[in-house]
């Protein structure tokens, strides 16, 4: 019996998806529930799994941009499993190099002495003029001899050389549907909407010093970091209350204000940018957003984020920091209204009761769409996030952090 394997729906409004990677050969034996392939929407990757066991016949080729519900595969449900056949997904085994006998290996050539013939630099010469660029041929050495001295090296200056005489080599690869979804949404925030940024600092001590305090009993009482992204994500919980306008979205001539935060954290995973969704976060404690947050970002690094994981979602943070950003304006995740951008910390001289003292520092960056979002709102919000990150035990945690930690 000859089966159709056809392209499942991954999700509402998706009408097409491109043949990343094909995880079997033409004529393969496949079992069934076996990864066959890897497909692109436009928004997740996701793995296309054998629907019976038998012999495979391809129909697309990688790189193919195939309807939902098109037929990708025959599979010859039939046809015996070959003898020998190599189970599903089983590893490949590097072949160990035979051994030789003892004693059948000659022996080693003795180390000739190192040579300073005319032209031939030193040691210490040569690795300055690796370190330069420049060929030992293009030095004319003072040494004994001729030899290249490490002064030489010092004061050689590369030649100029000819315009056009390096290597000029170029290659070019097709970007995936989800790297080009995410460049065409990427332009459209910035022609579409009427975004601007406005930027604050925040003194991260009380964090620093809450979390040396509890992050031992908070790992050892929950097996979960104690992060920063779960302080920013009540900081901004908090401000999306305090302002709700910045929890809206413009939808044609109305504006749509949510009464829950779905907050979308945007993670790095092996296909690009992903941006799946923390639901109804504002019912989560610290160890909530912590577990959902490690949950989410593993479930990205790994390519297993399902498309509704990663779909609505009402503001959106961003940690440039990670990479070691100073400083960014983060472009809104339309067709939400907001974004706060997270920076990498860095001890700076601040004043504290008239005197300066080094505190760690983190600038952060709200990007907002000004069409509903004025700069009193822009601005108050960014204020009570800072806010409740400089005093997290009064803004955050009701004044008892071992309560609010769950400790």
């Amino acid at each position: 019996m000859i089966l159709e394997m056809k392209v499942p729906s991954p999700g509402e409004s998706i009408t097409e998806v491109e043949i990343a990677q094909w995880l079997v050969k033409d004529g393969d034996y496949v079992e069934k529930d076996q990864a066959i392939a890897e497909v692109d929407s436009d928004k997740a990757t996701l793995e296309l799994p054998a629907e019976d066991s038998g012999i495979i016949t391809l129909r697309a080729e990688e790189g193919d941009a195939v309807a939902v519900g098109a037929v990708v595969c025959l599979i010859d449900t039939g046809a015996a499993k070959p003898d020998g056949a190599a189970p599903a997904k089983a590893a490949p085994v590097a072949e160990e190099p035979k051994k030789e006998k003892a004693g059948a290996q000659p022996p080693p050539a003795p180390k000739q002495p190192e040579s300073y013939a005319a032209g031939t630099p030193s040691p210490a010469a040569r690795k300055i003029l690796e370190e330069k660029g420049i060929a030992a041929s293009a030095v004319t050495g003072s040494g004994k001899g001729g030899r290249i001295t490490r002064e030489d090296a010092v004061k050689a200056i590369p030649a100029m050389g000819t315009p056009g005489s390096g290597a000029r080599g170029e290659t070019r690869s097709k970007l995936s549907m989800l790297r080009r979804k995410v460049a065409e949404r990427l332009v459209a925030a910035k022609n579409e909407t009427a975004m601007l940024t406005t930027f604050n600092e925040v003194d991260m001590s009380a964090v620093f010093e809450l979390r040396n305090t509890y992050k031992d009993a908070f790992k050892e009482k929950h097996d979960l970091g104690l992060g920063f992204m779960s302080f920013f994500t009540k900081a901004v919980i908090r401000a999306l209350q305090m302002y709700p306008a910045v929890n809206s979205m413009i939808d044609d001539k109305e504006m749509i204000s949510f009464d829950y935060c779905d907050i979308s954290i945007a993670v790095s995973g092996p296909k690009g940018l992903m941006v799946p969704v923390i639901r109804n976060a504002e019912t989560l404690s610290f160890r909530g957003v912590e577990a959902e947050v490690k949950r989410l970002a593993l479930r990205a690094r790994d390519g297993q984020i399902t498309v509704d994981e990663m779909t609505g979602g009402t503001f959106t943070i961003s940690n440039g920091g990670v990479f070691g950003s100073m400083l960014s304006t983060p472009i809104i995740n339309p067709p939400q209204s907001g974004i706060l951008g997270m920076h990498n910390i860095v001890e700076r001289p601040v004043v504290k009761d008239g005197q300066i003292v080094i505190a760690p520092v983190m600038y952060v960056a709200l990007s907002y769409d000004h069409r509903i979002i004025d700069g009193r709102e822009s601005v108050g919000f960014l204020v009570a996030v800072k806010e409740g990150i400089e005093n997290p035990v009064e803004h955050l945690m009701g004044g008892d952090p071992k309560r609010a930690l769950e400790l």
